[in-house]
């Protein structure tokens, strides 16, 4: 008798367990259910909360290949290099940048311009650049998807580059640590970085830079960077107009001095006048040339 009554209680507990187990295969079942529907509802970059379920970033894994920033705009997608395009200035279509410019970030709390966009000694600066503390928090400044991440030990340090529906790339160089990953979305004001001293810099700065298809644009033209806000609701990005620094000083060219080189043969050779060498150079005609040095003559 007290055999069967144990056998009993046996069996009752396992049938016990086995309608455990079948609910919550059930609830399981539900649950994926419910996170299925939200993926196809969801927001990019929303987080869905039910059973405390994180779908953060949906976007990144679903949606990748049709919703890629600027789509209509550039054909390549890579995560190298700052400008795998190599479109020529003249070649650029026009860009009607529209009031996605509302939405603009900076992408500091605070810091003064310590150098601007353009020409300098021997090179072009393609950015501006701005004082930040190492480990200050760096910002997108719009909405868009991490096109690279990298450092150039011997230029930008390490730096990050988003492109935005906008048309615009942003770049965020001398960086001392990044904080996103490239493919990833982020939102204008995210934190992306810290700021820092990596690369080819002299001191801690931000150096900021607007890119279209490749080729930098002055973003002074389009910030107030003493407001740090938008000048326009709208901007025409024209090769005719936006890139004048830029075709200055692709037109300046430089003669390296030769052994038996002098002023006059120099300005004979590319038909021009001692006087205007000694005016492009900040140089006297009695000055004496050395070898290597380069004389601009254009």
């Amino acid at each position: 008798m007290l055999l069967m009554k144990s056998n009993r209680k046996i069996l009752l507990v396992a049938l016990l367990a086995l309608v455990a187990f079948v609910q919550a295969h059930a609830e399981s079942k539900e649950e994926q259910k419910q996170i299925a529907s939200a993926k196809q509802n969801i927001a990019p970059n929303e987080i869905y909360s039910g059973n405390e379920k994180s779908l953060l970033n949906v976007w990144d894994t679903e949606n990748a290949d049709e919703e890629l920033p600027s789509s209509d705009i550039y054909e390549t997608w890579t995560n190298e290099k700052v400008n795998p395009y190599k479109i020529a200035i003249k070649n650029l279509p026009d860009l009607q940048l529209d009031s996605l410019l509302t939405t603009y970030n900076h992408p500091l709390d605070s810091g003064a311009v310590t150098s601007d966009f353009g020409p300098r000694k021997r090179r072009f600066h393609y950015g501006i650049d701005l004082r930040v503390s190492v480990g200050q928090d760096v910002y997108a400044a719009f909405d868009g998807k991490v096109r690279v991440t990298d450092c150039d030990k011997y230029g930008y340090g390490k730096f990050v580059v988003i492109r935005h529906s906008n048309g615009l790339e942003t770049l965020y160089g001398h960086l001392s640590e990044i904080l996103v990953e490239a493919n990833q979305y982020v939102s204008a004001g995210d934190r992306i970085g810290l700021g820092g001293n990596t690369g080819r810099s002299t001191g801690p700065h931000l150096h900021f830079e607007f890119r279209y298809l490749g080729n930098a644009i002055n973003p002074a033209k389009i910030i107030d960077f003493e407001r740090n806000v938008p000048m326009f609701d709208q901007y025409l990005v024209s090769s005719k107009t936006s890139f004048k620094e830029i075709l200055a000083y692709q037109a300046v060219k430089y003669h390296t001095v030769k052994k038996g080189d002098t002023l006059s043969s120099i300005a004979a050779r590319y038909g021009t006048t001692v006087k205007r060498l000694c005016q492009l150079n900040g140089i006297k005609s009695t000055t004496t040339l050395r070898l290597k040095q380069r004389i601009r003559y254009s």
